[in-house]
């Protein structure tokens, strides 16, 4: 049942486009115990399908660039290919610290970019308060 439920999270956050294959591999490796390596395989090949799944509604919906899309993909195909072998030659221990950095390199740049937008809502809001008071004591 623990795999249902890991399958089906990953799956939705993969289908949004936020990374779903990080949660597989978090939730792999901490909640099954699963080997690094194996966990980051086993994403491989979720990817796939989902991957095509949110490429279907996605093209359905007219939100790919497909010209950018070609570019970033035959590039990302070669970092693939580096990253694939970078990490067999890498032991468990130090794929996990890396795969750990990464997540809290995202979780900061996500708090960053949410803090960023709060601030500048505010700063708007706040404008457009001073222009109505501003209207209220012009026009009374």
């Amino acid at each position: 049942m623990t795999e249902v439920f890991i399958g089906i999270l990953s799956g939705i956050v993969s289908g949004t486009g936020m990374g779903g294959g990080t949660i597989l591999i978090f939730l792999l490796s901490c909640i099954l115990g699963i080997e690094q390596h194996i966990a980051q395989a086993t994403n491989l090949i979720f990817f796939i399908p989902t991957a095509v799944v949110a490429i279907i509604v996605n093209l359905k919906n007219k939100n790919i660039d497909v010209k950018l899309a070609i570019f970033i993909s035959i590039w990302g195909i070669l970092g693939a290919i580096i990253g694939a072998n970078l990490s067999i030659h890498i032991e468990v221990k130090m794929l996990k610290k890396c795969f750990g950095i990464f997540l809290i390199i995202i979780a900061m740049n996500e708090i960053y970019s949410i803090v960023k937008l709060y601030k500048k809502q505010y700063k708007n809001g706040k404008k457009e308060k001073n222009k109505s008071t501003t209207k209220k004591m012009i026009n009374p």
